[in-house]
């Protein structure tokens, strides 16, 4: 029997994959340092966790806003050159992360820098992968680039603990300096050029304008209201050293913004449904509403993800400040939470042949619900492992099961020639609910720490002098508050008491948010009609898809320091 050899054009698109295997990597790994080094970096910067809680939601506001462009300018100029331009951005932010000096150049390296370039990454590696394999090898391309997202989002949050905890989270960025060029270099040299789309689709620069402004002013109101004043002013706003809203004027900025963001949204509905009449490619397909799969799919995607990054960004904060765990500690507390995402994903696809899409989705989301709810009812500064492992299994196999087949939803009854657009709209309303989620559970977590942890200095005996110096300071810094040098260790260790205790009993509020907008979703899953089940996969290739549909929706977990498997007493 003859074996035919492989030629270097066919041993080339193994090349291509890795590339694009390894730029999937970076972006899962890269975010989940980040969101469990949030404690270390408001330490650094000395900042306070609004502030930085501005990088990640940028991040998500940025992808959100430029995701379906990232995509068209694929299908314009070709979907090799846009990954390329892509992780060529991505380094560059990385660039400016590893060696920021402050939570401003901090955003502008990892939020507006790295976001534009995932935000052209992320819709070429697939149409790669699609473009460059065949048949069966293309079921086996897909289920490596799965396999390498599940294993990010899994292994994640302990290489970043090891980062922060025994060297710096710059490394994240540092070790994308690397990585990202290779990633380009590599499928420079072993993917060919493509054909470019001769119909060349508009580019809604106006609706992206639009939304994306409108969407920053929304969340800087969310986000500042309690700084700012949401309705009489409490601080005036200075941009630049430049007072542009000083606090003697009879309404807060706060107010003002949301009425600007307000205008600004509604300015991009009318522009946007002026596009689609005109069938000049708009931005976001108003009209495709219309159909209750793809309305109410959306609306429980958006929910979904709020939940998620909610719970992602409270637990870093809540088991380091807290629990007093270090960022690897916290890596493997939230370590099972990416085998059990992955678990549910498998399983909510075998469930769609039993009861059938909709309900998987229901039944995903009140696992979810029911991990949420664990979460916050045992949300204290003696929380144990196991309790605490509960809560994140059950939460990742609720994740799983109901994103595995979200997709499925949105697309149910939208045109073949729509999907396309479909699809990226249901990306972008992804981001935009992990945007505003960060937005919202930041800043109740926030504004509760505030709160309890004044009521605890109050009631803990200081001189006056001391409180009010002490309240002054939490106010300021929030959980990143730290008693005077100078201060008496008893007083000190009463501050800091009083700090654990602040974040601790805010944990619950902000977790039982999540825990709202987890029944908010499960009340728009009840609105999606009934959907016809899928037949059963024969093939790799359909199942190696349900299975990346259900990472689409993975948000990277967070992580923190030495292995403990229970709380520990604060340094």
């Amino acid at each position: 029997m003859t074996t035919t050899e492989a030629s270097p054009a066919d041993r080339k698109r193994w090349f291509v994959l890795v590339s694009i295997a390894l730029s999937a990597l970076i972006t899962t790994i890269d975010s989940s340092v980040l969101t469990v080094a949030i404690p270390t970096i408001i330490r650094d910067f000395d900042s306070s966790l609004p502030s930085v809680q501005w990088v990640l939601t940028g991040y998500s506001l940025v992808v959100a806003s430029l995701l379906i462009i990232g995509g068209r300018l694929g299908d314009v100029f070709g979907h090799r050159g846009t990954f390329v331009g892509g992780a060529l951005l991505f380094a560059a932010g990385s660039l400016l992360a590893t060696v920021s000096w402050s939570v401003p150049t901090l955003f502008v390296g990892e939020a507006l820098i790295e976001g534009i370039g995932a935000a052209l990454m992320l819709p070429a590696t697939l149409a790669v992968i699609s473009i460059t394999f065949q048949g069966r090898e293309r079921a086996t391309a897909f289920a490596v680039w799965g396999a390498v997202i599940g294993f990010g989002v899994s292994i994640g949050p302990v290489i970043g603990g090891v980062l922060t905890s025994e060297l710096s989270w710059r490394w994240a960025f540092g070790i994308n300096l690397v990585v990202a060029p290779l990633s380009a270099l590599g499928v420079l040299l072993f993917l060919p050029r493509g054909e470019r789309d001769r119909r060349r689709p508009r580019l809604d620069v106006a609706g992206a304008a639009l939304v994306s402004s409108g969407l920053f002013l929304l969340v800087f109101g969310i986000s500042e209201g309690g700084r700012y004043g949401w309705w009489r002013p409490l601080e005036g706003l200075t941009i630049g050293g430049t007072e542009v809203w000083p606090s003697s004027r009879p309404v807060s900025v706060t107010a003002v913004v949301f009425a600007v963001a307000a205008v600004l949204l509604i300015a991009f509905v009318a522009v946007e449904r002026r596009k689609e009449r005109a069938g000049r490619d708009p931005l976001f397909e108003f009209g495709q509403l219309r159909h209750r799969g793809f309305r109410y799919g959306l609306l429980t995607n958006a929910v979904l993800a709020m939940g998620q990054v909610g719970l992602m960004f409270v637990l870093s904060v809540f088991l380091q400040d807290a629990v007093g765990l270090s960022a690897l500690d916290t890596g493997w507390w939230l370590l099972p939470m990416g085998p059990a995402i992955i678990v549910g994903s498998r399983a909510g696809a075998s469930m769609t042949h039993r009861v059938g899409i909709t309900a998987t989705v229901r039944w995903g989301l009140v696992l979810q619900c029911s991990g949420l709810s664990i979460a916050a009812i045992f949300a204290n500064p003696t929380v144990a492992f196991v309790t605490m492992c509960v809560a994140v299994v059950l939460f990742g196999v609720g994740i799983g099961i109901a994103s595995s087949q979200l997709t499925n939803v949105v697309l149910s009854d939208v045109s073949d020639e729509k999907s396309g657009v479909a699809s990226g709209i249901n990306n972008t309303m992804r981001q935009v609910g992990a945007a505003l989620g960060i937005a919202i559970v930041g800043t109740i977590l926030a504004v509760q720490t505030v709160h309890h942890t004044t009521a605890e200095i109050r009631a803990s005996g200081l001189s006056p002098a001391v409180q009010a110096d002490a309240i002054k300071g939490v106010r300021s810094a929030s959980s990143n508050y730290r008693p005077p040098a100078e201060a008496p260790p008893a007083v000190a260790a009463t501050l800091e008491h009083a700090v654990v205790q602040g974040v601790g009993d805010a944990t619950s509020p902000a977790l039982w948010f999540t825990v709202g907008t987890s029944l908010l979703g499960i009340a728009f899953s009840f609105l999606i009609p009934r959907i016809a089940t899928p037949p059963r996969p024969s093939d790799d290739v359909s199942r190696t898809m349900e299975f990346l549909e259900s990472l689409e929706a993975i948000e990277p977990i967070e992580p923190s320091r030495d292995v403990v498997l229970g709380p520990r007493a604060s340094d």
